[in-house]
């Protein structure tokens, strides 16, 4: 009679993502990679913080120095200053983010010719 039809049951939608914009994928590849690498070096500031805050530090350097001797514990602990440690999170958070965004963007590519052969993913979303 003209009237609205009543639905049972949510409503459904079948997508299939078939291909991946790979300039997008690069863009946002580099931004979570950026993200990451600022929580890393975060986490190594931190992390050294609390070691010599609790006195780990202290205690390793004068265990190495009852092991090593002195100087040999003054040349390994040199290597975990603050300087060297940030420095070497900086380092890997810089190829991290090179590697993440140039592969993410080779897989966009392969998800591409893949998705041509096999059609892709298929999501079924629902409406609840």
């Amino acid at each position: 009679m003209g009237g609205k039809s009543k639905r049972k049951g949510p409503r459904t939608v079948r997508l299939t993502v078939a291909k991946l914009d790979p300039w997008s994928v690069m863009k946002m590849a580099f931004l979570l990679s950026v993200a990451i690498g600022i929580a890393t070096v975060v986490a190594a500031l931190v992390l050294w913080l609390v070691l010599q805050a609790t006195g780990t530090i202290q205690g390793l350097q004068t265990t190495l120095a009852e092991i090593a001797g002195t100087e040999g514990a003054d040349q390994l602990l040199g290597l975990f200053s603050l300087g060297r440690v940030l420095s070497f999170s900086v380092i890997l958070a810089l190829v991290n983010i090179v590697l993440m965004t140039a592969l993410s963007t080779l897989f966009a590519f392969l998800y591409n010719i893949g998705s041509s052969i096999v059609g892709g993913f298929h999501l079924t979303l629902t409406d609840d």
